[in-house]
């Protein structure tokens, strides 16, 4: 398992990817905007959002305050197994 805790800044976005672990994501200030094939989630301070691993997702912070978050991959997060987007 890897934990991190996050600090996004506003109009960051990072690349779409399609990892091997499952990532728990819950927001402790700001919106965090969670993008998947089905949707966007628009996901605020209290709130959680699960990506399960083999699906593509995209994670950005479009409001100007940005947003802190924190991320729990199972297995633990690798740049080997993120497979971000080119």
């Amino acid at each position: 398992v890897s934990v991190a805790r996050m600090t996004s800044p506003g109009g960051w976005q990072e690349p779409g990817q399609t990892p091997e672990f499952d990532e728990y994501t819950l927001v402790l200030r700001g919106m965090l905007r969670v993008e998947t094939r089905a949707g966007v989630i628009d996901v605020r301070a209290g709130q959680t959002v699960v990506a399960p691993a083999g699906e593509w997702v995209r994670y950005g912070t479009p409001e100007a305050d940005g947003a802190e978050y924190v991320a729990v991959c199972l297995p633990a997060f690798s740049p080997d197994t993120v497979y971000r987007d080119a």
